[in-house]
């Protein structure tokens, strides 16, 4: 750790800029669980089969396909909003189309059948996952140096964070009172928090002037620069890591497992333990919440003194565990026990996601930010968003031979150690240095 790393105070996290990276993170973070886990609690409510909200789970899918879509945000203007500039233009579109996408889905509800929500949710999930790319891109290429990039994204972890805890556990309380369809009102509105960041924020000067020189020698419209904008981020991150780089693809693929695969059966679990939503809204809003906030805490002066690497194995070891300890829950969900389950979790999740977060950040190349971050990020939300979709299969498997809480136990623990091998993968990349990107 450096010294101006060691000097960083409360006066940096308050720059225009990092406190706009806050908002961002926030719209950013707003709508994932929107269309995950809070989908799934939605859906359990209304008495759907667990099954189907395992298989519903599956519009999160866009959000492992965005590399598809990314070298267009590379090269490519918004329709309508040129004058934006080509980052803030993308984000400002995708966010419109969030808030109508939530909005479809309140105003559909179950009562016009699942495929009906099912596709509003997967408009919401292919807007945010655009975002996503968007505002990814924005934070990489604003950075001033790798200090300010370790603070721009502490920023991101806390406003995205800070987020999900509002749609997971603050959406409850108002569920409760005035139903999900109007809660899902609300937290469109909510998106103007966004808009508004993004009206704020500055274009990105640098990448803009690399990313023009690109149209100017190589126009998108040509043979050449459709395949640079197509393949180029691909095979300028192939070349700059050499034969590591599948090795990177699959501990990053393997990184998040844990997370996502446990992550629709949460709620449906509370539901079946008659837990109050009250209380599952409060133990999120406080305990959770302080976890939260010191897990990013913790995980960014991890990567600023441990370095990426190393950081990211105590992450992925801390999510290991948070996934895991959720087995007592069936056996004992009293206050106390669940508020201590969640918090280890929570800062789990937060600690590995800012190292993780950090380490791909690390990874790109300038004028195919966009594309190449949303490779990295897309790569390790494949394997999760995949096998999440079998999740209620797995519970209902377990449940004739075992019963439905053994079952549920089972399901974490099994969700846990398929975090190791991510784990062992780091510890190997951890023994090979590697290039700097250009």
């Amino acid at each position: 750790m450096n010294a101006k790393s060691a000097r960083r105070g409360l006066k940096d996290y308050l720059q225009p800029r990092i406190l706009t990276m806050l908002a961002l993170g926030f719209s950013s973070g707003l709508p994932f669980l929107l269309v995950g886990n809070t989908f799934g609690y939605w859906l359990a409510d209304e008495k759907i089969k667990l099954t189907a909200i395992g298989f519903l789970s599956w519009v999160g899918l866009a959000y492992s396909l965005k590399f598809l879509w990314a070298p267009i945000l590379d090269r490519v203007n918004a329709p309508l909003l040129k004058k934006l500039g080509r980052r803030r233009g993308w984000m400002m579109l995708a966010q419109i189309l969030v808030a109508a996408g939530l909005a479809a889905m309140a105003l559909s509800g179950v009562q016009h059948g699942l495929v009906q929500l099912g596709i509003c949710a997967l408009l919401v999930a292919f807007a945010s996952s655009t975002q996503d790319i968007t505002i990814d891109a924005w934070r990489i290429e604003i950075a001033r140096d790798a200090d300010e990039l370790g603070l721009l994204t502490s920023a991101y972890t806390f406003g995205y964070r800070a987020a999900m805890l509002a749609s997971e556990a603050f959406i409850l309380f108002v569920a409760k009172r005035i139903g999900w369809p109007d809660s899902y009102l609300i937290w469109a509105a909510a998106m103007g928090i966004g808009l508004a960041a993004c009206l704020l924020a500055a274009e990105p000067m640098r990448a803009d002037t690399a990313m023009s020189a690109k149209d100017k020698i190589e126009p998108l419209w040509t043979p050449r620069g459709f395949f640079d904008a197509v393949a180029g981020p691909f095979i300028v991150f192939f070349k700059t890591h050499g034969p590591t780089a599948l090795l990177m693809l699959a501990a990053i693929s393997l990184f998040q497992l844990p997370n996502f695969v446990s992550g629709p059966m949460f709620n449906p679990m509370y539901n079946a333990l008659g837990l109050d939503k009250d209380m599952v809204g409060l133990t999120r809003g406080s305990f959770g919440l302080v976890a939260v906030f010191l897990g990013v805490a913790v995980g960014g002066f991890l990567s600023l003194r441990l370095g990426y690497m190393r950081a990211v194995l105590v992450g992925c070891a801390c999510q290991i565990c948070g996934t895991a300890i959720y087995a007592v829950l069936p056996f004992n969900h009293g206050p106390v026990v669940f508020a201590a389950v969640m918090a280890a979790d929570n800062f789990g999740i937060a600690v590995a996601g800012v190292t993780l977060v950090t380490y791909m950040s690390s990874l790109t190349s300038l004028g195919y930010t966009a594309t190449q971050y949303a490779l990295l990020s897309s790569t390790y939300a494949w394997a999760g968003k995949i096998l999440k979709g079998f999740s209620g299969a797995a519970v209902d498997g377990l449940t004739p031979h075992f019963g439905l809480m053994n079952a549920y136990a089972l399901f974490f623990i099994g969700c846990g150690l398929i975090g190791i091998p991510a784990l062992a993968l780091f510890a190997l990349l951890a023994r090979h240095p590697r290039p700097v990107p250009g």
